[in-house]
């Protein structure tokens, strides 16, 4: 990447040592269960290292889909399709709570710039 004359210092470099293989597992309603295989250099199984687990749904909304995704403590897919309902619930309050916030913020921005007669 040329930034005017100067190049960007971005490293591309691929981390042998921590590769993983994704696959996607899904309900086909509400669960998407992404499931992070670790694998060596080679694209065999790499047993010394636990696979990761991320769960993904959406809720609808009036404007459009709204992404839930979150980490899930589980080291098999068993356990992973057991703490899908409650990370989700977590993740879900999570945004709700962030949503306020940013409308808490939003109000009293606009209400400081409402100027009263004395």
């Amino acid at each position: 990447m040329i930034v005017g004359e100067q190049k960007a210092a971005i490293d591309f470099t691929v981390d042998a040592n921590n590769l993983y293989r994704e696959e996607a597992i899904t309900d086909l309603r509400v669960a998407t269960i992404r499931i992070l295989k670790p694998i060596k250099a080679d694209g065999s199984d790499d047993p010394s290292r636990t696979p990761l687990f991320y769960g993904h749904t959406q809720l609808m909304s009036p404007e459009g889909p709204i992404p839930i995704q979150s980490d899930l403590k589980a080291k098999t897919l068993d356990e992973a399709i057991r703490e899908f309902p409650s990370s989700m619930e977590k993740a879900m309050q999570e945004i709700i709570e962030s949503i306020r916030e940013m409308q808490r913020e939003q109000m009293q921005r606009e209400q400081s710039r409402i100027i009263t007669p004395r």
